[in-house]
């Protein structure tokens, strides 16, 4: 793998990786009879190309060979391109050549099914590594704290940080779970969209418009997915999550977190709770939604929706109410 960039110890890391997924720094310089300071710089590069994933423990999994080789040829071939740019006649041998592929070998890279939990993820990372503009999801789980932990929160605070677009719509009864609900409020903090649905379709991610993980079939396992790139069938993706999209509700204009039966519980979110503590402390509308980061329509909706929850006739009367009820 030298014509690919890396070096005879980072590819016999990356090899013994793939028999021997979960290793650690300390397991690999025995087997392979390499210095502490040789292997962490191999593992330090190789984590930076994002060919391998740092599991607990300082343990490490490999990516997907497939997906390190294309990686490590797009990193070799923007070298290439930048050394050569001046050779600018050598661009028209690209469509020359790209006519000689073979047609059906395309159609088999167009779609991948891929099973198991962790296949899956790992999948999922992969796409996340070259998103650049936007992020889309239908998240039909109810139970999604362990998940958010483990998986989620990684890949949201990284797009994020890069400035992608994040539109998300989950199920109403996720936010059951006060870890949950909070999270969702967190990203949408940050400049996420989330929205809410009563009901949803099978579980759905869209990466840039360009590629998409969808359900292997209606009603099938979740341990079950296909990765999708051919343009049209990522165009119904993309369709499919913007219907859903249309017809749910905004995260903040869910009323405090739900029960198991989907009523919302007689206790305010984190939001409303602090919508209720600016009410009572500013007295301009402009002022308060201006020092939580919301629109000025974004905080009256909250208030209305808060003053009619209370049952109070004026802001003073919800102010009084809520502190009967020990929410402010």
């Amino acid at each position: 793998m030298s014509v690919l960039g890396l070096s005879g110890l980072e590819e016999a890391v990356y090899r013994y990786l793939l028999r021997n997924p979960g290793s650690g720094g300390q397991r690999i310089q025995l087997e392979l009879c390499a210095t502490r300071r040789d292997v962490a710089r191999a593992l330090t590069r190789l984590s930076g190309l994002g060919l391998l994933h740092e599991a607990a423990h300082q343990n490490f999994v490999p990516a997907d060979p497939q997906v390190t080789v294309d990686r490590l040829i797009s990193l070799r071939l923007r070298g290439l391109y930048e050394e050569v740019g001046h050779v600018t006649r050598a661009r028209s041998v690209v469509g020359a050549l790209r006519a000689e592929q073979n047609i059906a070998a395309e159609a088999e890279l167009s779609m991948e099914r891929v099973e198991g939990v962790t296949q899956i993820r790992e999948r999922i990372e992969d796409l996340a590594f070259f998103t650049r503009k936007e992020v889309l999801s239908l998240e039909p789980g109810v139970r999604l704290a362990e998940v958010i932990r483990e998986h989620t929160r990684p890949l949201d605070t990284r797009w994020l940080n890069r400035g992608v677009q994040l539109r998300r719509v989950v199920h109403e009864k996720a936010l059951v779970d006060s870890y949950t609900a909070d999270y969702f409020r967190e990203l949408a903090a940050q400049g996420a969209e989330i929205r809410v649905a009563d009901e949803l379709p099978e579980p759905l991610f869209a990466f840039d418009r360009q590629a998409a993980v969808v359900s292997a079939a209606p009603g099938a396992s979740a341990m079950r997915a296909v990765v999708v790139r051919e343009a049209g069938l990522v165009s119904t993706a993309v369709t499919l999550f913007e219907k859903v999209w249309e017809g749910a509700a905004d995260l903040l204009d869910v009323d405090g977190v739900r029960n198991e039966s989907g009523v919302a519980q007689d206790r305010p979110s984190k939001v409303e709770r602090r919508v209720l503590e600016t009410m009572c402390r500013v007295g301009k509308d402009e002022a308060g939604a201006r020092d939580l980061g919301m629109s000025v329509r974004t905080y009256r909706r909250h208030i209305a929706g808060l003053l009619d929850r209370l049952g109070a006739n004026s802001r003073a009367h919800a102010a009084l109410l809520a502190r009967e009820r020990d929410w402010i």
